[in-house]
């Protein structure tokens, strides 16, 4: 159920008649026997579409109108009168209504403008959608890869995308769950419509259930407007459950409805609604011993795993690292207005020869910071976390300098160590007191010890 309409009427009969004929499965109709009663169910409920008579006691539907619109209750208003009175419609689509009908109303006539509202605001959303995702995407929608594992998943994507089912899309954490949903939508029948993402383990169970089905109001504490959920939105869309081994039992019981009968009720509410979807889930679980285990239900298990798709973690496909590294270093010049950096060789080296625990998540986070604070047009190793290179070549990825020996006193030689090390990072303490595994305070107490001031040394 995406669609939501509030008649208001004081004729009974006018009211009942428009609302069996616009009411459909997919298309919920409210009523209201005059204005002031609209005026509190816009309050306190979301509808797409207001249709209101214009003669109403009290509160008249030229009035509602404004004050619907004025606290911005409602986007779209149907306006209908039995009087034809041009000056009347003139006010109203000056006030913001979308368009108006003289009584008696053409019922085919109405449906089709109540068509034309609810697609224009469908369509709305979606081009929203489309032009943040767009902006993110690179390489096959936004995977970037040319190794024998991702080219395996781009061709699993394209067999299964075209099709209804639902996919369990599982890996470690990092390595772009979310991406390949995003891909999967892509090229599904359904792109046009919405992909409405949903991290599971971000929320309570109570407000994950509210965040999924939607409430109606006085459901709980705070619950003071109906409120659709994330399955509503998503209707004729894709929702993307991510972290789905995180939900519990009594919602597990409520999703596999969902998934089996496309229907469900709204917290507090008795309603069924019913929707027309496709479930993409993710997790870096495995859920088949969670099911063993008698702690995810078998029914579902199945249920979301039509199809499996596996994403590989970074460290087996090392080989994508210099494309996956320049195409990082790319897009974040150019957010950074930084358009002429480059990787060097040595940077993507040693970027191969890392374990990358957070996968490509912590790969775009380590580009993202060499990016902005590098001070040249090319990054090199002195630009990469001291934990990376410490990690991949120990002690002599710092490559200290041969000490002094001799006359030269101890705090001598420490002075310059650190000093030489400020030089090598630009002034950057946060990295030399990384390359030197001290505390940053550390290292600035010392830094005050020998003269050098915060203004002096181009700090971070």
């Amino acid at each position: 159920m995406s669609q939501t309409i509030l008649i208001a009427d004081d004729e009974v009969n006018a009211r009942e008649g428009l609302r069996k004929a616009l009411e459909s499965e997919f298309r919920r109709v409210d009523t209201a026997a005059d204005g002031d009663e609209a005026y509190q169910k816009l309050k306190k409920n979301d509808y797409d579409l207001l249709i209101t008579d214009v003669r109403m006691p009290g509160l008249d539907g030229i009035a509602l109108l404004k004050k619907a619109r004025e606290e911005k209750l409602i986007d779209n208003v149907i306006i209908l009168t039995a009087y034809g009175d041009i000056k009347m419609a003139v006010d109203a689509m000056k006030s913001g209504a979308y368009n108006y009908l003289t009584k008696p109303v053409d019922l085919d006539e109405l449906d089709l403008i109540v068509d034309q509202v609810l697609s224009k605001q469908q369509l709305e959303m979606e081009i929203q959608y489309h032009r943040e995702r767009e902006s993110s995407m690179e390489g096959f929608l936004g995977i970037v890869g040319e190794s024998p594992a991702i080219r395996d998943l781009i061709d699993q994507i394209k067999l299964v995308a075209p099709t209804k089912a639902n996919v369990l899309i599982t890996g470690e954490t990092g390595t772009g769950k979310e991406l390949v949903a995003h891909a999967i939508h892509h090229l599904s029948p359904r792109k046009d419509r919405l992909f409405v993402p949903i991290h599971c383990a971000a929320l309570s169970e109570n407000l994950l259930e509210s965040e999924l089905f939607g409430h109606e109001r006085g459901a709980f504490t705070g619950a003071i407007k109906q409120r659709k959920g994330r399955f509503e939105q998503a209707h004729q869309g894709t929702i993307f459950l991510d972290e789905i081994s995180e939900i519990s039992q009594s919602i597990q019981v409520k999703l596999l409805r969902v998934l089996q009968e496309k229907e469900f009720e709204r917290v507090g509410g008795s309603d069924t609604l019913h929707v027309d979807i496709r479930i993409l889930a993710a997790t870096n679980m495995n859920l088949q011993k969670l099911v063993e285990k008698d702690k995810f239900r078998e029914d579902l298990y199945y249920r979301l795993k039509v199809v499996n798709l596996y994403i590989p973690p970074l460290r087996e496909r090392m080989e994508d690292i210099p494309l996956l590294v320049r195409s990082f270093v790319e897009r974040y010049g150019k957010e950074n207005d930084k358009p002429s950096i480059k990787a060097s060789e040595e940077m993507i080296d040693i970027f191969q020869k890392y374990s990358w625990p957070g996968n490509i998540r912590e790969l775009l986070g380590v580009v993202e910071s060499m990016v902005i604070l590098a001070r040249s047009d090319v990054l090199k190793k002195e630009n990469i976390p001291g934990e990376i290179r410490r990690d991949v070549e120990g002690d002599a990825g710092l490559e200290m300098k041969t000490l002094p020996v001799g006359d030269v006193k101890l705090a001598e030689i420490e002075r310059r160590v650190i000093l030489e090390s400020l030089d090598k990072f630009n002034g950057n303490r946060t990295k030399t007191a990384e390359a030197l595994g001290i505390g940053r305070r550390t290292l600035i107490r010392k830094l005050h010890e020998y003269g050098v001031t915060k203004e002096a040394d181009g700090d971070d």
